[in-house]
């Protein structure tokens, strides 16, 4: 069931934005803060009710506006996890998720605990136990109320980076067992890209980029929004194998790469991030690389950028954008549709 939002105000801040979340599709809504993230998450929730709006879930109406119609929070399907964990510190993590559910049932409780990794530790109360536990009992909550739409606000930014990273590969394995729309509000345009199957990007309560992470994270207007200098690209792939002298095989959008020894197990759907200046591009094949993550492509468009130039990619499905210096580009005489070889000097390759 996909959730459907669109608000428009004049205060706390101006909004007008709209977007739409397929089942199973997890979302990251990225912005700096006051740019009115959360204020489009508290509206999905029934937290705050903008002058005109409209949120749908499975075709259920849960606010319009026009029509007077504006469910509470409690009647809204809806799970909700923050960041700072909001949980009751005299229960233990059992009775945290049993106060979520409409008929409270300890087995029940333990297997969503199960889901999360948190077997054997319903026992303990929240000041026993870390922060990365507590925020997954947090989510175990959340999950508990058998949600019709997840909504996650920050929920990783108060767990260190080590915590942060276990937290992110536990969401990535957990998502394949979720249905509902998932909804991810952060600042941090590396969580959204690992984590996120699109993006919106909203400053001053506006839309400025909107559609799959891939694509958005080539979007250099969208990137300077967020300060973000250093255009990077997103290519999906899978582990295939592991190959003697330390490298990788993978199945990427254009055919086999090699990449640097990864400890992922075969089989892993993995995302693959470049910086634009880490891209060097040749009309041939190059032979004998240290570097060995070679892909075709071919050349979508040429913009100047001062003394460089930002050349756009297509890669099989995936866009990618690179940057070279102006007389790279004058070397190669490239033009829009010439096939080209992508060399990725430093690829980072992260469980997808």
């Amino acid at each position: 069931m996909a959730l459907q939002i669109s608000a428009r105000a004049t205060a706390p801040i101006p909004l007008d934005a709209s977007f739409r979340v397929e089942p199973g599709e997890l979302l990251a809504l990225v912005g700096h803060s006051g740019s009115g993230k959360t204020t489009l998450l508290r509206t999905i929730a029934g937290l705050w009710t903008p002058q005109e709006g409209r949120v749908t879930v499975g075709g259920q109406v849960w606010l319009d506006t026009a029509a007077g119609v504006n469910l509470p929070t409690h009647r809204r399907r809806v799970g909700i996890v923050v960041q700072n964990y909001a949980l009751f510190p005299h229960m233990t993590a059992a009775r945290n998720v049993m106060a979520a559910m409409d008929s409270p049932d300890p087995s029940e409780a333990e297997r969503i605990l199960d889901l999360v990794n948190l077997h054997g530790l319903s026992h303990r109360k929240p000041a026993q136990l870390s922060g990365g536990q507590q925020q997954r009992v947090a989510l175990a909550r959340a999950l508990a109320r058998r949600p019709q739409a997840l909504l996650l606000d920050e929920p990783f930014s108060a767990v260190d980076r080590a915590t942060r990273d276990r937290l992110y590969t536990e969401i990535i394995a957990l998502r394949a067992k979720l249905s509902m729309p998932v909804v991810l509000v952060t600042h941090d345009m590396s969580e959204a890209q690992r984590l996120a199957d699109s993006m919106v990007v909203i400053a001053d309560g506006r839309i400025i980029a909107h559609g799959r992470t891939e694509n958005v994270m080539s979007d250099s207007m969208a990137l300077r929004s967020m300060g973000m200098e250093v255009t990077q690209s997103v290519l999906f792939a899978t582990i295939r194998g592991h190959l003697p002298h330390g490298l990788t095989e993978l199945d990427g959008p254009t055919g086999t790469l090699l990449v640097l020894t990864q400890d992922i197990a075969p089989g892993t759907r993995v995302a693959l991030s470049i910086a634009a200046g880490d891209i060097i591009l040749s009309r041939q094949m190059p032979e004998g690389l240290s570097a060995p993550t070679v892909l075709a492509a071919t050349v979508q468009d040429l913009v100047p950028e001062g003394k460089s130039v930002l050349v756009s990619l297509q890669a099989g499905l995936h866009p990618m954008v690179c940057r070279l210096p102006a007389g790279a580009v004058s070397a190669l005489a490239l033009q829009k549709s010439d096939a080209v070889y992508a060399i990725l000097t430093r690829p980072v390759v992260a469980a997808r």
